[in-house]
């Protein structure tokens, strides 16, 4: 127990420090976090929503998450991104105990480590966002997975007796159901695996083990004590807009620009994730070369099984239209397995292995503890914030002109009980003269167009930065009227 808590507690700091230094990031840190906050002002835990609105990207387990953590550490950014770096270390645990099962207890320790100290790790341990809930529960459901198959892929391994498959096959299909409260249908990867394996596992009764038809009702059922409440309530829509908006039309066509938008340029991005694996997955991506080649040399059952999952889910997000580097994110647990598996012996990898996690870790609370206190005077949405929140009422309005980004609503309803107004410049003046004190957030171009002097007693701030969610330098202004005429 002492080397899993160790595990745990070490990646949670990992992923933790500095999370509390840089401001969350349009878009979807900022609606991640308010839609939890929203959901907990209401006292409603079924239907999510941002800005008084309906949002149905994502399924509710990370807002259930994140209020959680509100409750303990208050509604902030460190509370909002901490239920992902426990996630992320949650998932580290798995690592290490699956891994001692099956390379003892250094394979164990490596697969913990390499999944850790990946780049795209990095990022989403320390993000407001779902994916790392996902990753844990998928991780989960292949190790069951693969304990109810145990026997049949390593000759080593005992026969396993009815108990210990009923806990196991218990364990998959809660994790399965869970994986889709996480972000959906994705959740369910593992399913196709142990489906992929009847290839390898020809003539082996894979229903008597794994009681298809029981587990995903038992699954479905799960699942529907949060779905079948929210389709009522939403009376329908939640299904139409969360699965057929975010889930069939992101797999057939090229959401928000990320991806190929015709068919020859769709044939184009098909070899992405093989590419930016090399990236996502650095700096344990420079083995994988020298991995695929051992392993097209020898490999065993444990090995075809951790390769069927990966192969899964590259070859699934390759023909998904919609393609961002970390759809591919599931599968990199099963990478490190394979890494730590072999890891010792590939060439040279001792001394490397050694040596990089060591720098990985270095450079990991480098970045987190001073390179975001840097990156975070470059978020102009807090730079207005912190210069107007002595001015901030709770009874204001406010709204935006052309920068009506998440980031806006999250930090501003801190302070406001209102929601955002998202105006064009014409509509300006009529808002801001109706009654009540409001603020309003424009480019500085607009703003001096429309009103070269305040009114008496308006006040007026600026800020210069970076727009992630366009990707373009902003200069914004803004104009808070602090009285009621």
């Amino acid at each position: 127990m002492r080397n899993f808590a160790l595990v745990f507690f070490s990646c949670l700091l990992l992923h933790t420090a500095g999370t509390w230094l840089v401001p969350l990031a349009d878009r979807d840190e900022p609606r991640f976090a308010e839609a939890s906050r929203e959901m907990r002002e209401r006292g409603d835990y079924v239907v999510p929503y941002f800005n008084n609105k309906y949002r149905f990207d994502k399924p509710p387990f990370i807002y259930w998450t994140q209020i959680a953590s509100y409750r303990l550490f208050g509604e902030n950014d460190f509370a909002a991104r901490l239920p992902s770096g426990i996630a992320a270390a949650l998932t580290a645990v798995l690592l290490f105990a699956w891994g001692r099962r099956l390379g003892g207890e250094r394979a164990g320790w490596w697969a913990a480590i390499i999944f850790s100290l990946c780049l795209q790790t990095f990022i989403h341990a320390r993000a407001a966002v779902a994916d790392m809930w996902l990753v844990f529960f998928v991780t989960a459901a292949f190790w069951a997975g693969y304990e109810l198959i145990a026997d049949w892929l390593s000759p080593s391994s005992p026969a396993s007796d009815s108990r210990h498959r009923k806990y196991w096959r218990l364990t998959f299909y809660v994790a399965l159901a869970f994986a889709f409260l996480a972000k959906g249908p994705l959740g369910w990867m593992p399913l196709l695996t142990v489906a992929g394996m009847k290839f390898f596992l020809r003539g082996q009764p894979l229903n008597r083990r794994f009681w298809f038809a029981a587990g995903l009702l038992f699954t479905i059922a799960i699942v529907c004590s949060w779905g079948i409440p929210a389709l009522i309530r939403t009376k329908g829509e939640f299904f139409w807009v969360g699965i057929g908006r975010h889930v069939v039309e992101r797999s057939f066509g090229a959401m928000e620009g990320h991806g190929g938008q015709t068919l020859s340029s769709y044939f184009l991005t098909l070899p992405f994730y093989f590419v930016t694996v090399f990236v996502s997955f650095f700096p344990w991506s420079i083995k994988l070369p020298a991995l695929t080649k051992h392993l097209w040399r020898q490999r065993d059952g444990i090995d075809k099984y951790l390769i069927c999952g990966t192969a899964i889910i590259f070859i699934l997000m390759t023909v998904v239209k919609t393609k961002l580097p970390h759809y591919t994110l599931t599968a990199f647990p099963l990478l490190s397995l394979l890494l730590a598996r072999h890891l010792f012996t590939l060439p040279g990898s001792p001394r490397f292995a050694v040596r990089t996690a060591v720098a990985a870790v270095v450079v990991s609370l480098g970045m987190a503890l001073v390179g975001f206190s840097i990156v975070a005077r470059t978020f102009p949405t807090v730079q207005l914030f912190k210069k107007s929140e002595k001015d901030l009422l709770p009874e204001m309005h406010f709204g935006a002109v052309d920068y009506s980004e998440p980031s806006v609503v999250w930090y501003f309803r801190s302070r406001v009980h209102g929601f955002l107004w998202a105006g064009k410049p014409d509509q300006v003046k009529k808002y801001m003269e109706f009654w009540g004190p409001k603020f309003i957030i424009m480019p500085t171009s607009v703003a001096k167009d429309l009103y070269p002097e305040l009114p008496p007693g308006w006040k007026s701030y600026t800020a210069q930065g970076f727009n992630l969610a366009k990707g373009k330098h902003v200069d914004l202004t803004m104009i808070l009227k602090p009285t009621n005429d």
